[in-house]
């Protein structure tokens, strides 16, 4: 087990970071190491990031001394999602099998959580997200046909895709996490645009589904004063409050997106006219 720990980031200093100093910020380059749980610990809203990349043996979730308690969901809730082959997560000792692009949400106090893959040959990659949590919900198992469907953009402005709200109101209760997953359509690589801020809550995407050769152009920064991160398949982006968030592709991919911070009103955002970016 590794963790590594992020530090706030002010909107002023960030306007001097050259592109290295951008990537050891916001960028989590290696989340899927077989055998291993890399976790990446903000204090952004105090999320938690992380892989799970279970082959011959089972994994168990980690208690580093930054979570400050005990058990790992001690005072925090998780969101998982299946991004790699079948597998299970064993929470306080149930088994739940999850498929590619399945989710579990799993509460507070819930108790330990380990993963495990059915086929060491096509490993599950199971993608973390944790927020703090100060009351207790039931652990959930959401499948894509579970969620909530939308469909949005349109191919003249390239950006046709379908968002899943898997961790949402309505769909599965949580204290503060939210979580979803968005595929553009073939042919379609821009994923937010206009783009928008929401100061309220950060954000953390995981672009995954991304050919070796392709690439994500993730733009961030104030709205007046931009930059952007290259970003490879299976590496995540921590998005503070102050930033926009929008990206576009070498060809379509999909992405993870999840927030913790003030509210859960997944429309609560402040957006941004294409006019006015810098």
């Amino acid at each position: 087990m590794t963790i590594d720990i992020r530090q706030a980031s002010h909107p002023e200093a960030a306007r001097h970071y050259d592109t290295a100093e951008l990537r050891r910020h916001f960028l989590i380059e290696k989340l899927f190491v077989s055998g291993e749980i890399p976790l990446t610990y903000s204090h952004v809203d105090r999320v938690i990031v992380g892989g799970a990349m279970p082959a011959a043996k089972s994994l168990t979730l980690p208690t580093p001394k930054a979570v400050g308690t005990d058990a790992f969901l001690a005072r925090r809730e998780l969101g998982i999602v299946n991004v790699g082959g079948p597998g299970r997560v064993t929470v306080g000792g149930e088994a739940h099998a999850l498929g590619h692009r399945d989710a579990l949400y799993v509460g507070k106090g819930a108790g330990e959580v380990e993963f495990s893959s059915d086929d060491a040959a096509n490993p599950a990659k199971f993608y973390l997200i944790s927020t703090p949590a100060h009351q207790t919900y039931p652990t959930k198992r959401i499948t894509a046909s579970d969620a909530k469907a939308i469909a949005l953009g349109e191919q003249a402005t390239a950006n046709k895709r379908v968002i899943r709200q898997y961790i949402i109101p309505g769909v599965c209760d949580s204290c503060q996490l939210v979580l979803g997953l968005t595929q553009l359509e073939e042919g379609s690589n821009w994923n937010t645009m206009p783009s928008h801020v929401h100061d309220r809550r950060c954000e953390v995407y995981l672009y995954f589904d991304l050919a070796e050769d392709a690439r994500v152009f993730h733009l961030m920064g104030e709205p007046q004063e931009t930059r952007h991160l290259v970003v490879a398949n299976e590496q995540a982006i921590l998005s503070p409050g102050w930033s926009i968030h929008s990206g576009v592709g070498t060809r379509s991919y999909s992405f993870i997106w999840a927030m913790g911070g003030d509210n859960m009103d997944y429309t609560d955002m402040d957006p941004v006219p294409t006019t006015e970016l810098r």
